[in-house]
């Protein structure tokens, strides 16, 4: 059966219950559709490669289709490639229904504040836009099969079960593991961690003294509403007991929560402003707060569970924080103020139907990390000596704008009025990431886009929906470079890559002022990655400074990252340009000087085009 009739069998669904089907022909398999698992099959698809994306549930999209409504970063311009494709279409949606001027269209902040339903539909028709990608939902993994006669490992199939008793088995030359969870690279056998390093171990403020255990805590992205005709009211979870929440009574009392829905404090569900259209909150956890929705501890079992195992603590969190909102809207010891509060809150009627209108995801921030060929850790997210930027990556394949975020690995105290522990929000400049987060040091068709190589405290840098869709992209990419060029996931030339990813509107470092669409964009992204752009604006004396706040953790472009194309060059920048240029093994005597005419936007474009023969592909 070729690759064409498997598919057709797939989506019509005439396998029967228990038969092991082969699916063969695929140059790519992807395994999980998150953000970055859906970047990564557009990337492979439009490299040219025939792509099976497998989804262990029934829904695709990850997080960004199951709550997390509002997309972490911190400047709109750190947004580029398939991230920002997507978000310029869920705001057309918006235009689209409610017109240029709504406030819907305000509220959608160009397209990151997205309803789940929405950003389902536009994640649906992101790959229905590419068919040479099969999707494949419910499928969970079971196994893999190796081959460890090759110089280095190769995966030469997986797999996967149904919830029907059937099984799929399908070969393809490279394979991406997308999930959170890092589940088929665990099944590759490659190296990998879930906990955090010791201090020492990577040099890192932010770890703890010692290594242990502990992971970042979970919790529910409820999406929620007042809008009467489309509320509907929560009723008691399976497993509700009383006796779990009474605890919340003296903390109401002592006046320290101010409403039961509020942001960004002194509440006990943060609902994230502005609203999204329609009325709707994303719901999140408190950072800092005195009662929080996330449950550090109650998630160590995660990372290694199999899905009965993952359904219990998915169960216990649903209980947990259910419970504490049916506890507050319903229980007549909570007082009257709060009860009532609490009460003009329901879940949204139209959205998550299937699954009772509560998210079918749990926010998983942290599990399996990969110990692959580069270990992203703090020091990669910090400025360079001296530098508005951070640290110099030439192999960049992605960029980030946001800082390492950790909601607690650990909680001392009482459930409520007690305090998380290994908390932290560390402000750092925008940073790039390098390729070897993707690539494992042994198995030579496999990449990993989001349980990336790194620390826990690195990682907590790169956890973010519109980073692991970069990640993603890069990795579709890599994957497509690799099979052209039949080498293995190590080999693949960086610097074509980059060429690829730039084309393709996907950033390698960040500059505030040439966006993606820019007819400089690639030029641009070309020389700062070679380092052309360190070295122009000095360190802040806030490291990690940021722009003007916009609202809750938003803020205009960082300072210090402009390019200012127009600028004349100066002596002293042309200089140190030529002799970056010469390492680079350009061809120096043909780049212009510094005449009180030519621009830096001239030198970019001349230096740009004598790369391109040395950097071109074969």
């Amino acid at each position: 059966m070729n690759r064409w009739s498997i598919a057709a069998c797939l989506v019509c669904g005439f396998l029967a219950s228990g038969a092991t089907p082969a699916a063969d022909g695929f140059g790519v398999l992807v395994y999980g559709s998150t953000p970055g698992g859906l970047a990564a099959a557009i990337g492979a698809a439009k490299g040219g490669q025939d792509v099976l994306l497998i989804e262990p549930t029934e829904r695709i999209g990850g997080m960004l289709t199951s709550g997390l409504s509002h997309s972490d970063f911190h400047s709109l311009e750190s947004l580029s490639g398939t991230f920002l494709d997507f978000c310029r279409r869920v705001e057309a949606h918006y235009i689209a229904q409610y017109g240029a001027d709504s406030p819907e269209v305000r509220d959608c902040f160009h397209g990151t504040f997205g309803e789940p339903k929405v950003n389902l539909a536009i994640c649906e028709a992101m790959l229905a836009e590419q068919p040479r990608i099969t999707v494949r939902k419910g499928h969970r993994l079971k196994g893999v099969a190796m081959d460890g006669k090759t110089p280095q490992h190769r995966i030469l199939s997986a797999t996967f079960a149904a919830s029907d008793g059937s099984e799929l088995t399908a070969t393809a030359r490279i394979f991406i593991d997308a999930t959170y969870e890092g589940d088929l690279l665990a099944e590759a056998g490659v190296p990998w961690r879930a906990g955090r390093e010791g201090r020492d171990e990577y040099g890192e403020s932010l770890a703890p003294a010692e290594a242990d255990g502990q992971l970042q805590a979970y919790n529910f992205r409820f999406i929620m509403t007042r809008n009467l005709a489309n509320r509907v009211m929560p009723v008691a979870p399976a497993g509700y007991r009383r006796e779990d929440f009474v605890g919340v009574l003296p903390v109401l009392e002592s006046g320290q929560i101010k409403k039961v829905f509020d942001y960004p404090r002194g509440c006990i569900f943060k609902a994230q402003t502005p609203p999204l259209a329609g009325g709707k909150y994303d719901i999140n956890d408190v950072s800092g707060g005195i009662i929080r929705l996330s449950l550090p501890g109650k998630n160590l079992g995660w990372p290694e569970a199999g899905a009965a195992e993952r359904a219990k603590i998915f169960a216990e969190h649903l209980r947990d924080q259910a419970g504490l909102l049916y506890f507050l809207q319903n229980d007549e010891a909570v007082p009257a103020r709060f009860r009532d509060e609490a009460r003009e809150w329901g879940w949204c009627r139209d959205e998550f139907v299937e699954t009772g209108h509560l998210p079918p995801q749990l926010y998983v921030r942290e599990a399996r990390r990969m110990i692959g060929m580069y270990v992203f850790t703090q020091r990669d997210s910090e400025h360079a000596p001296g530098d508005a930027r951070a640290v110099l990556h030439r192999d960049a394949i992605a960029m980030g704008d946001y800082g390492n975020n950790c909601h607690g690995t650990a909680h001392e105290g009482d459930r409520f009025g007690g305090r998380h522990t290994g908390e932290f929000y560390n402000p750092v400049p925008p940073y790039q990431i390098p390729y070897g987060v993707l690539v494992p040091r042994e198995v030579d068709n496999l990449l990993v886009p989001v349980a990336a190589s790194s620390s826990h405290v690195g990682f907590c840098a790169l956890r973010l929906e519109p980073i692991w869709t970069s990640l993603g992209q890069a990795a579709g990419h890599a994957a497509a470079l690799a099979i052209e060029r039949d080498i293995a996931v190590q080999n693949v030339d960086v610097r074509a890559l980059q060429r690829r990813l730039h084309a393709a509107g996907s950033a390698t470092i960040y500059v505030s002022d040439v966006l993606p669409g820019s007819a400089d964009f690639a030029a641009v992204q070309w020389w700062g990655t070679r380092g052309g752009l360190h070295g122009l604006e000095p360190m802040p004396t806030k490291p990690g400074q940021r722009g003007a706040q916009l609202h809750g953790q938003y803020y205009e472009a960082n300072p210090g990252h402009q390019v200012k194309l127009d600028e004349v060059l100066t002596d002293e920048l042309a200089e140190r340009w030529r002799k970056l240029a010469m390492e680079q093994g350009l061809p120096t005597n043909s780049l212009p000087t510094a005449d009180g005419i030519t621009t830096r936007r001239d030198w970019f474009i001349a230096a740009y085009r004598l790369a391109e023969p040395l950097d071109a592909e074969p």
